[in-house]
């Protein structure tokens, strides 16, 4: 069974960001190997943290010179400076009980079977802002969290895209792709107008 390295959402108003880059990280130090860059491959690099679950992972199975296909959770605080958080490593087979038939798949195909690709980010929450001139959105994501600690807070993410003002306190379902150190919007779906006047 190929596992989806963006799960399908379980309830239709779950909140999230996460998206699947492809890339080879570099740690800023050896001493600390949780915090650096992932370069893409057209040459981008994207400031990256990795974050605990993940950091085991990379410790114990990840080559620093392959490129790898990285589960990451985006945050920013205008369109131009993403920042990554690593939140798991796809690779169907070195870390899943995925039979491994071939070295030579191609993973790119085996994204698009599970309808993602390279780059491609599942953004869902309330859309608070609208910038006509700048064609800018920003979407406010309140992770859902049973533990009331301070980590887990609310945060907004900025996109580049055009949505209609009469959307605004809507919650979204956006699909969006990365596009160097912005993040772009490519379609969207309402889920619910209104949605902070019904919370």
């Amino acid at each position: 069974m190929l596992k989806n390295p963006i799960p399908k959402v379980t309830n239709n108003k779950q909140f999230r960001a996460i998206g699947i880059v492809n890339g080879i990280f570099v740690p800023h130090d050896n001493k600390q190997i949780n915090r650096g860059f992932l370069t893409d491959n057209k040459g981008e690099k994207i400031e990256t943290v990795v974050l605990g679950k993940a950091l085991s992972l990379l410790k114990k199975h990840i080559d620093l010179k392959k490129s790898y296909f990285w589960i990451v959770y985006p945050k920013n605080k205008n369109t131009h400076n993403l920042h990554l958080q690593v939140a798991g490593i796809w690779e169907p087979y070195q870390l899943n009980d995925f039979p491994n038939n071939s070295s030579k798949t191609n993973f790119a195909k085996l994204l698009e079977e599970l309808d993602l690709k390279d780059n491609y980010f599942s953004v869902r929450g309330e859309l608070v802002f609208v910038n006509i001139q700048k064609k800018e959105i920003v979407i406010k994501i309140c992770p859902a969290s049973k533990l009331k600690n301070s980590k887990n807070k609310n945060f907004k993410l900025v996109l580049k895209g055009e949505l209609s003002l009469e959307l605004l306190n809507s919650f979204v379902s956006l699909d969006v792709v990365r596009n160097g150190n912005s993040l772009e919007l490519i379609s969207y779906e309402v889920i619910e107008k209104n949605f902070s006047k019904n919370t």
